[in-house]
């Protein structure tokens, strides 16, 4: 059945102008103009062909139709409010589905993911990993974190953690008269080298200025964590990046052997469709995450 209804601007004006008893009042608690007010009541009364209110030179009146009209209207405003309400209630909680990487997700966002529950201990988070690129239309996924630099069709993009490459190896491999001292000694070590990223260690020896070592030579991994661990079984050197090795170098089972440092020209950023931050339990996990990357740029 087809509906045949007011103009909703035109109930807005006529609803509040009557609460108020004033057109002026009315414009400004909707943010428009007394004249505007004006012209949506008029419009409104010549959709109904009939006098919602009696204009003096002075004051406004509700007119027999409008105090006949008034709480009907009123009645069906309170209950779009309190149906809004109650679904971005419903919205602010339940679950959120976050993707990442295994490897952030494990180094970087679990280990800090106790301070939003905290905070916002009716959403479920559910954190999905993976290397592939998710499709926000199809897939059940909220938001994501994403590596690389910035650009994603059709989703908006944070940088979250820049992203400095370093070898880092066990500390018992700096020591004693063999130990690790010098970019040079690289030649005597195992290199350790992660799949996604085969040409690293030539990348990195090249930008030191570093000669004589064979970067194509060592042992390599399909997943970044397991290089890492392999350094701190002392295997060998892997090459580093500071939002994954951070908690090993703190906690000292990993040093960084040098002082040069590449910086990476990816990083982690934050992606999700705009439409989506409208709603409040994904803009909460962003507001979160988001404070996190600042307070870690100001201590950097």
């Amino acid at each position: 059945m087809k509906r045949s209804l007011p103009p909703l601007n035109g109930l807005r004006a006529f609803e509040a102008a009557a609460r108020h008893m004033s057109f002026t009042d009315a414009a400004e608690e909707l943010s428009v103009t007394q004249a505007a007010i004006s012209h949506q009541v008029r419009g409104l009364e010549q959709r109904l062909g009939l006098k919602l209110f009696v204009r003096r030179n002075r004051s406004l009146l509700l007119s027999e139709a409008g105090q006949a009209y008034l709480p009907a209207v009123r009645s069906a405003f309170d209950q779009l409010n309190e149906a809004t309400e109650k679904l971005l209630q419903k919205d602010k909680g339940g679950h959120l589905t976050v993707t990442t990487t295994a490897s952030f997700a494990m180094k970087w966002l679990v280990p800090r993911l106790g301070g939003f529950q905290r905070a916002n201990n009716e959403i479920d988070v559910r954190i999905s990993t993976g290397t592939g690129l998710v499709d926000f239309s199809r897939e059940d996924v909220d938001i994501g974190i994403r590596y690389g630099r910035g650009q994603w069709p059709n989703l908006m993009a944070e940088r979250l953690v820049a992203e400095d490459v370093m070898p880092v190896c066990a500390p018992s491999l700096l020591k004693g008269p063999n130990g690790l001292k010098k970019p040079a000694d690289l030649k005597r070590f195992t290199l350790l080298h992660i799949g996604n990223f085969p040409d690293d260690w030539q990348v990195w020896l090249t930008a030191a200025g570093v000669k004589g070592v064979d970067a194509s030579r060592g042992v390599s991994f399909d997943f970044a964590l397991a290089a890492y661990q392999a350094a701190m079984d002392g295997l060998g050197v892997a090459l580093g990046r500071n939002p994954l090795v951070e908690p090993d170098l703190k906690a000292g089972r990993l040093v960084v052997p040098f002082e040069f440092k590449r910086s990476s020209d990816f990083a982690y950023y934050l992606v999700y469709p705009p439409e989506a931050i409208r709603r409040r339990k994904i803009k909460a996990f962003r507001d979160w995450v988001v404070s996190l990357s600042e307070v870690a740029q100001q201590a950097a």
